[in-house]
């Protein structure tokens, strides 16, 4: 199979993303690579398909014990023979696959980088025949990246111990000038071959709210969330534990994810949130790096991260499948000291000398400086993102609450009692709820986008995996959109690849041939739901009809309703249009 093929046979796209042939052709052609590419964007896609097409096996090297499970799995609902390697097997299924291993029974293996130091390890190796070595999250290599593990400087030293050197593909999501040049550098990459897609996910909806109260700002949004999934990030364990109590007080789904949690306790409160058994994970930052969750609709941050690179991670952790998702950034002027405090009692690299620790500190200031003009200026916030990283980028989006008008606004909000409401937790502030997944058309009855869903979830169910595992939502609506009758048809979905229709084809068949035996006279889906509440850039039509409402003394609360937009969203844009002034906040 040449490429092509191979991307369809496998994993079920008719085509690359922009970068990834470039990179694909580089490891095919035996030469190193660099690929920059934001979460979500396929990375990994790079990597699996000349591994797939080379004699031998392919080592990635992933500090994430958590997204390497999710990858093998996945690889293997493909028909790809995948293991992994790391601290979380015993010795006895340690040695197992090694052994499996050295029989060629695998075509990809990822292994930590603490698993490179190992003689063992080393000896299988060094007699293995090694196609590639892919290096994920290689940022984590630069000691001025946000992520710097010290083990990531063992890898050049292991490559170069290799009897043939193999090429080498290193891939990252996030990375400033100065720490592309440290991957280079630091993994000896032999005149790579370089991409970069950009840092930009136009799928992300980004938006500031500054609350004087954060907790009530936080439940009323969740509230306009009903059946999606995310995560809500926390700067300190304490803050974890309080928010997450306070949610399930008030009956949310919710799990927590901290450090000071048993090892026992963090994997269940992960495989909770993976299995879709919970809908709302909050977290500090110890959660989420390698969680392959495709269907988080939604991040919210409860405090301000110290700096771009962490947020934008954490932040990219929604809209991983390609749907429209919202990145949230809750903020007051205490998240500025909580911030510091932190950042002056963390522990000290010790690798790194005093006047290097000296640096790194200066730099995080210079961080932390930059999240806060990030959480208090009025810039389009997509564009301040995409020029810290050093991508050029318009002055306004369609895709951020400077640009489109916020979707949550509270300061000035809270402050009137006539949008309040009472609750078994008091006196709370919500916004006027709107639909998480938009309804088919009144003439459909059934939805068949939900049949598909539970079809999946019983498919993951039996098989103990993640529903994302089988497939992703952006399959299923294609499959909705589609409604394949044949194993032929099916293999013309998006995401369904030759193995995944002989598995699961005739299941999601089933449901489909029911469906459309309910309904003899409808043969194609004129909606498909999507799991998103992010605003629409406002056309000229809309803005016309919007001023000829408000002359015509049309309420705030009513124009919401009709353009089916928060209240905040229709104020901001009034005062763009030059018809209302600031401060000014009618009903």
């Amino acid at each position: 199979m040449n490429k092509h093929e191979t991307l369809k046979h496998y994993f079920g796209h008719d085509g690359f993303r922009p970068g990834q042939e470039t990179l694909v052709d580089a490891l095919l052609d035996g030469r190193d690579c660099l690929g920059i590419m934001p979460t979500g964007a396929g990375k990994s896609m790079c990597y699996q398909v000349p591994a797939l097409m080379k004699n031998g096996i392919a080592l990635v090297i992933s500090p994430l014990i958590s997204l390497m499970k999710d990858q093998v799995s996945a690889l293997k609902s493909a028909g790809v023979p995948a293991a992994y390697l790391n601290s979380s097997l015993t010795p006895a299924q340690l040695d197992l696959a090694t052994e499996r291993a050295r029989m060629g029974m695998y075509r990809i293996i990822y292994v930590a980088p603490e698993r490179l130091e190992t003689v063992s390890f080393q000896q299988f190796a060094r007699s293995a025949p090694i196609s590639l070595i892919a290096v994920d999250e290689a940022h984590c290599v630069s000691q001025w990246g946000q992520d710097f593990r010290p083990n990531y400087l063992k890898i050049a030293d292991f490559v170069d111990s290799l009897p043939t050197r193999p090429a080498v593909g290193a891939f990252t999501a996030t990375a400033t000038a100065r720490v592309r040049e440290d991957i280079i550098r630091l993994l000896r990459l032999r005149s790579p071959a370089m991409t970069s897609t950009g840092f930009d996910r136009p799928n992300l909806y980004f938006e500031v709210v500054r609350p004087k109260s954060k907790y009530p700002a936080l439940s009323a949004i969740l509230r306009t969330k009903k059946e999606q999934s995310g995560i809500v990030y926390c700067a300190t364990r304490k803050a974890v534990e309080e928010v997450c109590d306070k949610l399930t007080a008030e009956g949310f789904s919710a799990g927590r994810y901290h450090a000071g949690l048993s090892d026992e306790e963090r994997r269940a409160s992960q495989e909770d949130f993976q299995y879709d058994r919970v809908q709302i994970m909050v977290a500090t930052n110890a959660f989420g790096m390698g969680i392959d969750k495709s269907n988080v609709n939604f991040v919210i941050h409860y405090n301000m991260p110290r700096s771009m690179e962490a947020y934008y991670q954490e932040a990219g952790r929604a809209g991983r499948d390609g749907t429209d998702a919202e990145c949230i950034l809750l903020y007051n002027g205490s998240d500025i000291y909580t911030a510091k405090w932190m950042l002056e009692h963390s522990d000290p690299n010790p690798e790194l000398t005093s006047d290097e620790q000296e640096a790194v500190r200066r730099q995080d200031m210079r961080r932390l400086e930059t999240m806060i003009d990030y959480s208090t200026g009025s810039h389009c916030l997509r564009q301040y993102i995409l020029k810290y990283f050093g991508q050029a980028a318009p002055e306004k989006c369609d895709g951020c609450s400077h640009c489109v008008g916020q979707q949550y606004d509270y300061v000035e909000e809270m402050k009137r009692p006539s949008r309040k409401k009472a609750t078994a937790m008091g006196s709370v502030f919500v916004q006027p709820a709107q639909p998480s997944i938009p309804e088919l058309p009144a003439a459909d009855p059934d939805n068949l986008y939900e049949q598909l869903r539970v079809c999946r979830l019983k498919l993951a169910q039996g098989l103990r995996v993640p529903p994302y595992i089988i497939c992703d939502d952006k399959t299923l609506a294609d499959m909705a959109r589609r409604m394949p009758r044949n194993l032929d048809e099916m293999l013309s979905v998006h995401g369904m690849g030759t193995a995944k229709v002989g598995k699961w084809g005739n299941s999601f068949l089933k449901v489909i041939h029911a469906f459309v035996a309910a309904h003899p006279q409808r043969t194609v889906v004129k909606a498909v739901p999507q799991r998103t509440t992010r605003p629409r850039a406002w056309t000229r039509q809309e803005d016309n009809e919007l001023r000829e409402g408000y002359l015509n003394g049309i309420s705030i609360l009513e124009l919401s309703d009709q353009h089916s937009r928060s209240a905040g969203a229709i104020r901001s844009r009034l005062a763009k249009l030059g018809l209302l002034s600031d401060g000014e906040w009618p009903e």
